[in-house]
Parts: structure tokens; sequence; C-alpha cells
């Protein structure tokens, strides 16, 4: 499959008016078949990667929900999620895509740092901000990539300074940034290309932060 089956956004609004197992498993038959085309595309989208990149493994994550720590009880996600991993540890970044019925979006950076790699980059941008700046101001990147987000502390982390210039990068706690697609761009012939055509443009943000996170302050690489 290189297009996405409008079946899919249709079955799972029904799941999210029906999110209970009895409804699941009398269409169970559709959701395996709907998966498997999904798995398929998902491969296409890897292969296209891996002409410009280096991917250890893409996962789909599992339709049911973990509810034991959660207030809500609905045993069903809405939604398919599908990540792409990059080989470690030169290569950094993650690469994220999400089918839902009007809130599919592609995602891409870290989300979850470990706290050894988000001091790495928070000294970085003590130290300078302005490759990362000019980055991701360039105008050919900001037609993809519009903004960089991300979750934050409200005032600055530990050990750095609230009156640094550089203070609004070095409070993330997350570098990712998000591209909304509509249900007709989804369904449209060319997503598959526009999903490469927005990986390979989010490159120059995953090379400078790889080479941050594989070399120390003095430029001296910690792989050796």
């Amino acid at each position: 499959m290189e297009i996405i089956n409008p079946d899919l956004f249709l079955f799972l609004s029904k799941l999210k008016r029906n999110n209970n197992r009895e409804w699941f498993q009398s269409n169970k038959a559709e959701f395996k078949k709907l998966e498997s085309e999904v798995k398929s595309f998902v491969k296409k989208i890897e292969e296209n990667l891996q002409n410009h990149d280096k991917i250890e493994k893409s996962k789909i994550f599992r339709i049911y929900r973990d509810v034991r720590f959660s207030n809500n009880k609905t045993p069903y996600k809405n939604h398919f999620g599908i990540s792409f991993h990059r080989e470690k540890p030169y290569l950094r970044g993650g690469y994220y895509l999400h089918l839902e019925p009007e809130n599919s979006f592609l995602g891409v950076g870290f989300w979850a740092p470990n706290t050894k790699d988000l001091f790495r980059i928070r000294k970085e941008l003590e130290f300078d901000a302005a490759e990362l700046e000019t980055l991701i101001s360039d105008p050919t990147f900001k037609k993809y990539w519009v903004e960089l987000s991300g979750d934050e502390v409200k005032t600055a982390p530990k050990g750095f300074s609230k009156e640094h210039p550089n203070i609004n990068l070095i409070r993330k706690k997350q570098f990712v940034f998000i591209k909304n697609f509509s249900n007709k761009e989804v369904l449209a012939s060319d997503f598959l290309t526009v999903v490469d055509e927005y990986f390979i443009n989010i490159r120059p943000f995953f090379d400078y932060m790889s080479s941050v996170l594989t070399t120390d302050l003095n430029g001296e690489s910690l792989l050796d």
C-alpha cells in the first residue's frame, strides 16, 4: 500500500464512538486488515528513510491502551502511532507518524532525552546557541518545520541562570517539531512522498544535535 485507505479513518472514528471490547471483537477482522495495510505503508516510509538516513527499526504501537494508572478506562486507542528509530549512538533524534481522524501529524526530534543528553544540550546552548538559531530560522527549513516546541521548565534548570540570553532554549525539556495534516492531505496519493520530504528536511537539525550529543564542549568525541 502506497496510500492510506480511507476506511482507516472511518474505522477509527467508529472505534472512538464504540470503545469497548464487545464492539472491537466483532470488528477485529476489519481492524487486522487495516493494520496490515498500515504496516505496508510504514514499510514504504522506512524504505524511503533508508535512502537518506540509517534506521535501526520502525515500530507500530499497540492499539490496546494500558489503563492501569489512567482515569480513562477505554481499552483502545483511536489512532495509530508509528516511530522510526535512527541508528544509535551516532545518529540521534527520532521520527514519529500519528494517524488519527482530524488529528494526524508528523513529530520529529527529542521527546524524552535522558538526563545526561539533556544536560549536554543545555550546556551547548549556554555556551553558544547561534548555530541552532540560524539553522531553525533558515527559510527552507521553516517551509517545513515552523516552530521548535516541547515542554519546558518555568524559569531555569538547576545550575543555569534565568537571565541567560539563550534561556528560552535552555529551559526546554523536549526539542520537537510538529506538522499537522488534514484528513484530505493524509489520504492524498502523494502523502508518502510528502512524509519523506518533511523527514529529509529535518536532517540539518538532527545532524546538529547528533554532533552535540556525540562530542564534549571541546569538540572531542564521546564515542571513542
